[in-house]
């Protein structure tokens, strides 16, 4: 069965477009007019080839909206609708009619497909890693697995809505000062290159000496004002060196070893990469997933490099018959308290629910730790925006006293 793409008109005479599968452009066109959809244009298309100019930006631009917001909402229906008893083919035809995106609709139509031919669904999503992760493919094959794929759907819509929500209260709780920050060099530049020139050149003509904060004003107008274009340069090109040695293995395990020790920020991350790991195992383990595996696709999870080489070599010490408590502890990366816990959960063999214990204490210090984050931000950027303001008129005043004492 194929995919056609067709712009149609409708029984209002409206102009529609949209995706289509059958056996043949025939069958297309007989699917459509039973529809009362009458096509213009009818053509056949692929997953493979080229996005539409409109989908290849929203992938571009937007690539977490495809694999967070739409995937965690089909993930629930189809686990809604395995669990209300529908079979599979089914249950994938459904949900195909429910997506909006078409480039979603397209890769759903290849893989029921695929799925139809006799590939197993896990495989059938393997095949577009730009939209499923290692994580949801593995889940995926453990459901299979287990025979209890409604269940497994169901946990995984869970782990990716909490991870979206968690991404959206870090982003409400920074978007203020943010924007705080980008408001206020805007109007610092905007003061710097046209404002201040014309005042501190009433001072200049007077050919009076200058108090230093003004001189100091004075040149940094200049340079500004001159030398905007290529200091714009030097911050792009010194960006892009940094990402660039950021991706290097050496550079990469350097940066994330100075934030970590950032005051505040650094504790922030650890928090942050610590509920990850245990929440992420915890879904895994819990699915049937082996923990060898489990291991590696909560690497992938994980931001900070020196928490994600702790994994690998817990990794390597659980194939020589360690237990995982005992390399993590010796990495001394994660909080003491987690290898602990752990260890208990090891020797208790209630390692699933000690798992979910850290994960939840751990995204509740997240929570509150943003909270105080922003509470120090918010009052520490507008004293500083304060400061700058003040020099600016402290440089602008001096002069204009030294002459009402001259007068």
């Amino acid at each position: 069965m194929a995919i056609f793409e067709y712009r149609a008109l409708d029984s209002q005479g409206k102009s529609i477009k949209g995706l289509i599968d059958a056996d043949s452009a025939q069958d297309a066109r007989s699917k459509l007019r039973r529809d009362t959809i009458y096509p213009i244009d009818l053509k056949a298309t692929t997953v493979s080839k080229r996005l539409l100019k409109s989908e290849f930006f929203t992938l571009l631009f937007h690539p977490n909206k495809a694999k967070a917001k739409e995937i965690a909402l089909l993930t629930r229906q189809l686990a809604t609708l395995l669990k209300a008893g529908l079979p599979l083919m089914q249950a994938l035809t459904a949900l195909i009619d429910q997506v909006d995106a078409e480039h979603i609709k397209k890769i759903f139509i290849e893989i029921r497909e695929k799925v139809k031919g006799g590939m197993p669904l896990s495989k059938a999503l393997s095949e577009h890693p730009q939209i499923f992760s290692r994580l949801y493919v593995q889940m995926v094959r453990a459901g299979e697995a287990s025979g209890s794929l409604d269940s497994v759907l169901a946990s995984l819509a869970n782990y990716l809505e909490k991870k979206i929500q968690q991404k959206n209260k870090i982003w409400a709780t920074l978007a203020y000062p943010i924007f705080m920050v980008f408001i206020g060099a805007a109007v610092l530049i905007f003061l710097m290159i046209y404002v201040i020139p014309t005042i501190t050149n009433i001072f200049v003509e007077m050919k009076q000496s200058l108090p230093l904060p003004t001189l100091i004003l004075i040149r940094a107008s200049e340079i500004l004002k001159l030398f905007w274009l290529p200091l714009l340069l030097i911050a792009v090109l010194l960006i892009a060196a940094f990402r660039k040695y950021k991706h290097t293995d050496a550079g990469g395990l350097l940066i994330d070893r100075s934030i970590l020790k950032i005051p505040i920020f650094g504790e922030l991350i650890r928090k942050i990469d610590t509920a990850r790991f245990a929440q992420t195992l915890k879904i895994l383990v819990c699915n049937g997933v082996p923990i060898l595996d489990s291991l590696t696709i909560v690497r992938d999870v994980i931001t900070n490099r020196l928490l994600a080489n702790a994994i690998d070599e817990a990794r390597h010490c659980i194939q020589e018959g360690e237990d995982l408590a005992v390399p993590l502890r010796k990495a001394k990366v994660f909080p003491p308290i987690v290898t602990h816990m752990i260890a208990i959960g090891e020797k208790s063999g209630q390692l699933e629910e000690m798992l979910a214990n850290i994960a939840e204490s751990y995204e509740s210090e997240v929570d509150m730790a943003i909270n105080s984050m922003t509470s120090i931000l918010e009052p520490a950027i507008i004293l500083l925006m304060g400061a700058i303001v003040a020099f600016i008129v402290l440089s602008i005043l001096l002069p204009i006293f030294e002459m009402n004492q001259i007068v």
